[in-house]
Order: structure tokens, then sequence, then C-alpha cells
């Protein structure tokens, strides 16, 4: 029987081949079952651990694009399409970012996010042409997320993006060795080998849990280096429910150490944005002046507290 290139391609991925470690699940006990899924589950953080350096210059390249009014698009298929969607939907209640600052795309559109599209992810064309529909600019960055590296919607998206000179990344669960034998022409690859599935071939498992993880550090690091905490804390959350609007109060009391309903005055006083409160408070000026110096910062709250207080001191 003569086999075609895809099946030969796919057969040779990590992913696809069989896991000694879960060969006989199917006659396991219950707990059995859930111990060698949670034992296989251990592997992922070390194998994210290992590829580090790589992420650093992804966070680097979107930092650095988001600062020039860039955007950062996830594009995928199937799970990997679906926690793009998810990390790029959080950041706005998150962080406070606009709401198309960081986009996710997955083949066969948004009705693909709640039933699977079949066939969606085999259209080279129809990644770049998803790109072109969101009018991507240089300025952008483009993560395409893929399990197998080889999914042609996430290639095209690719293709397309290098070609107009944005900053690429590709973010897969293949060996490094693999995707450099795909000649994937991508700024940075992230690669953590997470080895097989507990069962064949099924990447929703620990290739989906690393997938999660890089994603969580990509736009956390990301927020971080724009300025959107202090310290641990989130303090450019978008006050848009009733328990944000209390958490932002908790922020407020535990930075500043002052009572709820100090806390509830002064993020009144500030229209609702924690960061102009927090400068209120702990530099002693109102809120046209913390909110110049707030600009004057980019953003950063640590040094625009500390210029507020040399304000008041020098006066």
């Amino acid at each position: 029987m003569i086999k075609n290139g895809l099946f030969e391609e796919i057969n040779s991925l990590r992913t696809e081949q069989n896991n000694p470690r879960s060969r006989n699940i199917d006659v396991a006990s219950t707990k059995k079952i859930l111990e060698i899924i949670n034992n296989d589950d251990k592997i992922v953080p070390n194998a994210v651990q290992m590829e580090i350096p790589y992420i650093e210059i992804a966070v680097n390249g979107i930092v650095s694009s988001l600062r020039n009014e860039g955007r950062l698009f996830y594009v995928g298929a199937g799970t990997s399409g679906r926690l793009g969607i998810v990390d790029a939907s959080e950041c706005p209640p998150t962080f406070g970012t606009d709401y198309d600052m960081i986009q996710g795309i997955i083949a066969g559109g948004s009705a693909a996010m709640f039933k699977a599209q079949e066939g969606a992810e085999d259209s080279f064309e129809a990644g770049g042409n998803a790109l072109i529909e969101a009018k991507l600019s240089p300025k952008d960055v483009v993560c395409g997320i893929a399990a197998s590296g080889r999914t042609p919607f996430v290639r095209g998206a690719l293709d397309y993006a290098k070609s107009i000179g944005c900053f690429t990344i590709i973010l897969t669960t293949s060996s490094r060795e693999h995707i450099e034998s795909l000649n994937i022409n991508v700024d940075v690859a992230i690669c953590p080998d997470v080895g097989p599935e507990v069962i064949e071939g099924s990447t929703r498992m620990k290739s989906g849990t690393a997938q999660k993880l890089v994603l969580n550090m990509l736009t956390t690091a990301t927020m971080i280096k724009l300025g959107k905490t202090l310290g641990n804390i989130m303090v450019d959350l978008q006050i848009t429910n009733k328990k944000l609007n209390e958490r932002a109060k908790r922020i407020i009391m535990r930075i500043c150490e002052v009572d709820y309903d100090t806390a509830e005055h002064y993020l009144s006083l500030a229209n609702g944005n924690v960061k102009i409160a927090l400068i209120m408070i702990l530099g002693a000026i109102d809120y046209d002046k913390s909110l110049n110096i707030l600009a004057s910062t980019g953003g950063f709250v640590r040094p625009a507290i500390e210029i507020a207080k040399k304000m008041v001191s020098n006066n």
C-alpha cells in the first residue's frame, strides 16, 4: 500500500505516537486512570520551562509592537484556536486593554468556538485571508498556535504576516527539530515538547495545557512590562461589573491602607480608574495632576506615585 505524504507527516509527530504509560488505561480503575493522566500532566511545566528563552524573545517582540500601537493576533484551529480566543478575551477585563489590542482568530470563524468546523483548518489561503480581513499591519504581531506545527490555516496566516513585515511566533508542542524540518519562516518558535498524549493524538490534553501555560506567560508578562500591575496586583482593570467594582476598592484598601469608605470615595473621584485613585491617595494630589503624572510615566504607577510625593514635598 502506498502511503501519502500527509499520512507520513502526521505519523511522524510526537503528539501522534502511542504513550506506553497509558497503554492499558482502558482496563484501569477510575483512580488509576486519573493517576495516569495526572502523572503525565506533570511533564508539561518542565517542557514549558525549557522554552523560556524563546518565550522571552516573543514577549519582548509583543511589548515592542503594542507600545507602537500594534496588535497581537492569535491564529489557530480547533483546541489551539479556542485557547487563543480565550486568552485574548480575558485581557480587557483583567488588564484594561482595548478589545482590539489582542485578538483571536479560529479556523471556521466564531461558530468553531462551540462546534468543530471539520476541514476549516485545511485551507492555507484562508489563514492569510482572515488576517487581510482583520486589516493586519506591519506593526502587528501574529502568533500561530498549532500542536503539530503543520496546520495549513496557521501556516498560511504566518506566511502572510511575515510577507508584510510582522513579528511572527509559532507555538507548537512538536519537537523543535520537527518544526525546523518544516522550514517555517517565523521570528521565534516556542516548542514545549510534551511527548505522546495519554490518549493517542488527543492534543486537547497535554498539548492544550502547555499552550495555555505559554499563552498565560505571553500576555501576563507583556502586561506587566506595559505597566498594568503594581507589584503583583492588577491596577488597570476595567470596572465592568459589581464584582470588579468591589475588587477595585479592595485593591485600593490594600495598597493604600485605607478603609472601605475612603477607597470608595477616591475611586469615585478617579472616575473608576484604580491607578489614578492610588496616585491621588499616596501622592496626596488631585485628579488632574494625577492624570498628567501617570501619562508622563507611560502608565506606570510606581514611578508616578514617587513623582507625586516629590512634587508635594517640594511645595
